[in-house]
């Protein structure tokens, strides 16, 4: 387990270099926090005027993401399942999804009926399909990306 948690904080040193060397290319400050969650490691980046970072829906940060896993996984011989936030983004999109999927649990479990929820991509399926089993009900994904979306269902 110590291993492990080595393993994983060396990809949050890996990561917050190179994070730290592309705010240094886009001339941008910001704070950068290192932490490891449920056996993954975690990377947040905080500061003014980062939005241009996020993206209207996210899309640049999980192109950034993607990108610093790509960092991580060159300089470990590992595959990276590394999270990024930048300015609270995830966080954010995380704590409503929650929402959604409590509501959309308790609908099932009250009529019995499956309840389909929107397109959402892999991190908002993974939480939605967290909370909804917290919740007490079940839940698939069906279709095929980028309309890939989750049916919940009764218990």
């Amino acid at each position: 387990m110590a291993e492990k948690l080595s393993l994983l904080e060396q990809e949050g040193e890996i990561a917050a270099d190179y994070l730290e060397g592309l705010l240094d290319i886009a001339d941008l400050d910001g704070d950068i926090d290192m932490d490891v969650e449920n056996d993954r490691a975690t990377v947040s980046i905080v500061g003014a005027d980062l939005a241009q970072l996020v993206g209207q829906k996210g899309e640049v940060l999980d192109a950034i993401q993607e990108l610093t896993r790509l960092a991580v996984t060159r300089e470990t011989g590992e595959r990276s399942r590394l999270m990024l936030d930048i300015s609270g983004h995830r966080a954010g999109v995380k704590a409503k999804l929650i929402e959604v999927a409590k509501e959309a649990a308790a609908k099932a479990i009250e009529t019995g009926e499956e309840v389909e929820l929107k397109p959402m991509n892999a991190f908002e399926r993974k939480v939605v399909h967290d909370a909804v089993g917290e919740a007490g009900a079940s839940s698939i994904s069906k279709g095929e990306e980028p309309k890939r979306r989750i049916v919940v269902l009764p218990a």
